[in-house]
């Protein structure tokens, strides 16, 4: 697994052996931020579920400002902080070794916004995709224009609604999809 583009493009980065972690494919992770494009640049951006955390240093990467990391599973956060060390990134990184629910109250009640939340639940837990963007969607955590994005299997159908949060789009690619929300516009 490697960075994809940005200031630490083809460095390698480190993952546990095995079925413990279910990376996000290169692939994935490069149509992810194709869509996103200059946008992430200086914006703060949430990985719930991190695992290995490609997602948010791909971000940092491509030049977010802020990257909050949300893995619970000990073994997974020092895997992040390994591949954080090993990239020489010391700024703009936030390690929250606690479920996602509990971190984005954690965040809420802090009053910060978030620009983007990638959210890649296990998939055997699809009930946390719901949970998940239910609280996004009734928080107030998203800017303005955030973007809420959901990496699923691409068999499993996510709402098109969740609280205030509306799908806006839907991209699959292998037997993977990603699923766009934004705040929904007022009638």
């Amino acid at each position: 697994m490697r960075v994809i583009a940005g200031t630490f493009k083809s460095r390698r980065l480190r993952t546990l052996r095995g079925r413990e972690l279910r990376p996000t494919s290169d692939r994935l992770r490069e149509t992810l931020f194709d869509i996103l494009g200059d946008s992430v640049r200086n914006a703060v951006f949430i990985d719930l579920f991190a695992g290995t955390g490609a997602i948010g240093i791909e971000a940092i990467s491509r030049g977010a400002r802020r990257v909050v990391f949300v893995e619970k599973h000990p073994l997974a956060v020092q895997l992040i902080r390994d591949n954080l060390k090993s990239l020489g990134i010391t700024k703009g990184a936030e390690i929250l070794p606690i479920d996602g629910t509990r971190a984005l109250e954690k965040i809420a009640s802090q009053h910060a916004r978030a620009d983007f939340i990638f959210l890649d639940p296990p998939y055997a837990q699809a009930g946390e995709y719901e949970q998940v963007l239910e609280f996004i969607g009734s928080a107030d955590i998203l800017s303005a224009t955030g973007i809420v994005i959901a990496e699923h299997a691409k068999k499993l159908e996510l709402p098109m609604f969740a609280e205030s949060l509306e799908r806006s789009r839907v991209v699959v690619q292998g037997d993977s999809a990603l699923s766009f929300y934004r705040m929904a516009k007022a009638a």
